[in-house]
Protein backbone atom coordinates (compact mmCIF):
# COMPACT_ATOMS: atom_id res chain seq x y z
CA UNK A 1 0.00 0.00 0.00
CA UNK A 2 1.25 3.56 -0.85
CA UNK A 3 -0.29 6.76 0.74
CA UNK A 4 0.59 10.01 -0.78
CA UNK A 5 -0.64 13.06 1.69
CA UNK A 6 -0.90 17.07 0.74
CA UNK A 7 -2.06 19.75 2.26
CA UNK A 8 -2.67 23.28 1.77
CA UNK A 9 -4.16 26.52 3.28
CA UNK A 10 -7.64 28.07 1.28
CA UNK A 11 -8.56 31.75 2.21
CA UNK A 12 -12.44 30.75 2.84
CA UNK A 13 -14.47 28.93 5.33
CA UNK A 14 -14.88 25.26 5.18
CA UNK A 15 -18.64 25.44 4.00
CA UNK A 16 -17.41 27.44 0.76
CA UNK A 17 -14.91 24.65 0.10
CA UNK A 18 -17.40 22.05 1.01
CA UNK A 19 -19.99 23.37 -1.26
CA UNK A 20 -17.28 23.19 -4.20
CA UNK A 21 -16.02 20.22 -3.72
CA UNK A 22 -19.18 17.86 -3.50
CA UNK A 23 -20.89 19.90 -6.49
CA UNK A 24 -20.25 17.40 -8.94
CA UNK A 25 -21.59 19.24 -11.83
CA UNK A 26 -19.72 21.65 -11.83
CA UNK A 27 -16.50 19.26 -10.91
CA UNK A 28 -15.76 19.30 -14.92
CA UNK A 29 -15.72 23.85 -14.96
CA UNK A 30 -13.11 24.13 -11.66
CA UNK A 31 -10.67 20.91 -12.20
CA UNK A 32 -8.18 21.67 -14.92
CA UNK A 33 -7.53 17.74 -14.95
CA UNK A 34 -11.14 16.89 -15.80
CA UNK A 35 -12.94 17.11 -19.14
CA UNK A 36 -16.37 15.96 -18.57
CA UNK A 37 -18.62 14.74 -15.42
CA UNK A 38 -21.07 12.20 -15.92
CA UNK A 39 -23.05 11.23 -12.33
CA UNK A 40 -24.06 7.85 -12.32
CA UNK A 41 -26.44 7.88 -9.18
CA UNK A 42 -29.65 10.01 -8.63
CA UNK A 43 -30.50 12.32 -6.01
CA UNK A 44 -28.48 14.46 -3.21
CA UNK A 45 -24.92 13.64 -2.23
CA UNK A 46 -24.33 11.26 0.19
CA UNK A 47 -22.53 7.78 0.83
CA UNK A 48 -23.58 5.98 -1.95
CA UNK A 49 -22.88 8.88 -4.68
CA UNK A 50 -20.69 7.67 -7.54
CA UNK A 51 -19.99 9.45 -10.78
CA UNK A 52 -17.41 9.12 -13.86
CA UNK A 53 -15.05 12.04 -14.72
CA UNK A 54 -12.83 11.73 -17.52
CA UNK A 55 -9.52 12.80 -16.74
CA UNK A 56 -6.91 14.22 -19.42
CA UNK A 57 -3.38 13.20 -18.70
CA UNK A 58 -0.80 15.62 -19.33
CA UNK A 59 0.01 13.52 -22.48
CA UNK A 60 -3.96 14.33 -23.64
CA UNK A 61 -4.87 11.08 -23.32
CA UNK A 62 -8.29 10.51 -21.97
CA UNK A 63 -8.89 8.34 -18.64
CA UNK A 64 -12.58 8.02 -17.14
CA UNK A 65 -12.36 7.00 -13.13
CA UNK A 66 -15.14 6.35 -11.54
CA UNK A 67 -15.70 7.95 -7.66
CA UNK A 68 -18.27 6.29 -5.22
CA UNK A 69 -18.75 8.07 -2.18
CA UNK A 70 -17.83 6.10 0.95
CA UNK A 71 -18.46 9.07 3.54
CA UNK A 72 -19.65 12.53 4.07
CA UNK A 73 -19.35 14.25 6.95
CA UNK A 74 -20.12 17.94 6.05
CA UNK A 75 -18.08 20.03 6.20
CA UNK A 76 -14.88 18.40 7.48
CA UNK A 77 -14.61 15.05 6.18
CA UNK A 78 -15.00 13.49 2.49
CA UNK A 79 -14.13 9.63 1.74
CA UNK A 80 -13.77 8.73 -1.88
CA UNK A 81 -13.49 5.33 -3.37
CA UNK A 82 -12.10 4.15 -6.80
CA UNK A 83 -10.85 0.61 -8.46
CA UNK A 84 -8.34 1.24 -10.67
CA UNK A 85 -6.41 -1.16 -12.70
CA UNK A 86 -4.05 -3.40 -10.34
CA UNK A 87 -5.02 -1.23 -7.41
CA UNK A 88 -8.11 0.02 -5.24
CA UNK A 89 -7.80 3.77 -4.20
CA UNK A 90 -9.31 5.66 -1.23
CA UNK A 91 -9.25 9.14 -1.36
CA UNK A 92 -9.60 10.78 2.30
CA UNK A 93 -10.49 15.02 1.68
CA UNK A 94 -9.68 16.82 5.21
CA UNK A 95 -11.32 20.18 5.95
CA UNK A 96 -10.37 21.90 9.28
CA UNK A 97 -10.98 25.63 9.98
CA UNK A 98 -8.89 28.15 10.90
CA UNK A 99 -8.97 31.31 12.09
CA UNK A 100 -7.83 34.15 10.05
CA UNK A 101 -8.35 37.57 9.92
CA UNK A 102 -12.29 38.53 9.07
CA UNK A 103 -12.84 35.52 6.25
CA UNK A 104 -11.65 32.73 7.67
CA UNK A 105 -9.59 30.26 6.45
CA UNK A 106 -9.78 26.17 5.73
CA UNK A 107 -6.65 24.19 5.58
CA UNK A 108 -7.59 21.17 3.51
CA UNK A 109 -5.54 17.87 3.58
CA UNK A 110 -6.21 15.25 0.54
CA UNK A 111 -4.87 11.59 1.33
CA UNK A 112 -4.61 8.90 -1.42
CA UNK A 113 -3.69 5.60 -0.62
CA UNK A 114 -3.25 2.60 -3.25
CA UNK A 115 -3.74 -0.82 -2.47
CA UNK A 116 -2.35 -3.17 -4.91
CA UNK A 117 -5.39 -5.58 -5.93
CA UNK A 118 -3.47 -7.54 -8.46
CA UNK A 119 -0.20 -9.62 -9.02
CA UNK A 120 1.22 -6.86 -11.45
CA UNK A 121 -0.39 -3.69 -9.36
CA UNK A 122 2.31 -4.95 -6.60
CA UNK A 123 5.18 -5.58 -9.31
CA UNK A 124 4.42 -2.34 -10.54
CA UNK A 125 4.39 -0.62 -7.11
CA UNK A 126 7.78 -1.80 -6.14
CA UNK A 127 9.40 -1.20 -9.80
CA UNK A 128 7.98 2.36 -9.86
CA UNK A 129 6.40 3.10 -6.26
CA UNK A 130 8.58 6.84 -6.23
CA UNK A 131 7.85 7.81 -9.13
CA UNK A 132 4.02 6.76 -9.10
CA UNK A 133 3.91 8.57 -5.94
CA UNK A 134 5.54 11.77 -7.38
CA UNK A 135 2.69 11.66 -10.04
CA UNK A 136 0.33 11.33 -7.53
CA UNK A 137 1.25 14.32 -5.44
CA UNK A 138 1.87 16.28 -8.84
CA UNK A 139 -1.92 15.30 -9.50
CA UNK A 140 -3.40 16.28 -6.22
CA UNK A 141 -1.12 19.69 -6.16
CA UNK A 142 -2.53 20.81 -9.13
CA UNK A 143 -6.48 19.73 -7.44
CA UNK A 144 -5.81 21.50 -4.45
CA UNK A 145 -4.47 24.78 -6.52
CA UNK A 146 -8.05 24.55 -9.24
CA UNK A 147 -10.02 24.10 -5.95
CA UNK A 148 -8.24 26.93 -4.03
CA UNK A 149 -8.38 29.42 -7.30
CA UNK A 150 -11.96 28.53 -7.70
CA UNK A 151 -12.70 29.29 -4.01
CA UNK A 152 -10.48 31.74 -2.88
CA UNK A 153 -6.75 32.17 -3.05
CA UNK A 154 -4.40 30.03 -1.90
CA UNK A 155 -2.16 31.09 0.79
CA UNK A 156 0.42 27.82 1.22
CA UNK A 157 1.02 24.22 0.36
CA UNK A 158 2.90 21.18 1.42
CA UNK A 159 3.41 17.91 0.83
CA UNK A 160 3.55 15.68 4.05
Amino acid sequence: MSTVTVSAFIEAQDVEVWRLLTDLPARARWLSAVGAVDVLTPGDFRPGTAWRETRVRPDGAEAPEEFVVVEAVAPGRLVLSSRGAGADYRITWTLRRVERRRRGCTEVTVEQEAVPTARYGRMLALILGGLAARAVEGALRRDLADLAQAVGPTRSAEAA
